[in-house]
């Protein structure tokens, strides 16, 4: 699913949409900003890159962080579920991982969807560059609104 098709999606539906982002610095929320008539949807976007912005700003666990790391499914499931009520949207969407350059595990990455319904996350194992990796994680998390809107 694009941008362009989740916006027309919500908006015949007359939901919402928010966003909390960590290695996509706001790359995610832009590629939705970019389509006419996302204000009727989008009503924000979180980055909180840092471990302290993500309890302060989404109320992800200090235990969780300390447990399992910044880059988990379940860190991505909390900042999922903290956009979904700071923003009071009926949709979120979250995304950590490893952009590189350096690392072991440059290219792992954790996007989560939480809804209604309730919250999951998907690993994925990218290549590329650290633009690459970015934009690979964009897709991704638009491609878990697909599946579970």
């Amino acid at each position: 699913m694009t941008a362009a098709e989740l916006v027309a999606l919500l908006t015949a539906r007359g939901q919402t949409l928010g966003c909390a982002e960590s290695l996509t610095g706001g790359l995610l929320t832009d590629a939705i900003v970019q389509v006419p008539g996302a204000s009727r949807v989008l009503m924000g976007g979180i980055v909180a890159y840092d471990e302290g912005r993500k309890q302060t700003l989404l109320g992800v666990s200090a235990q969780a962080l300390e447990r399992y790391t910044a880059v988990s499914a379940q860190v991505a499931c909390e900042m999922a579920l903290g956009a979904r009520r700071v923003l009071a949207v009926d949709y979120a969407v979250s995304t950590t991982g490893y952009a590189g350059p350096d690392g072991a595990d440059v290219g792992l990455v954790y996007v989560a969807y939480a809804g209604p319904d309730g919250v999951r996350a998907r690993e994925h194992r990218f290549a590329g560059d650290r633009g690459e990796i970015r934009r690979q994680a964009v897709a991704a998390a638009l491609a878990l609104l697909a599946e579970n809107i």
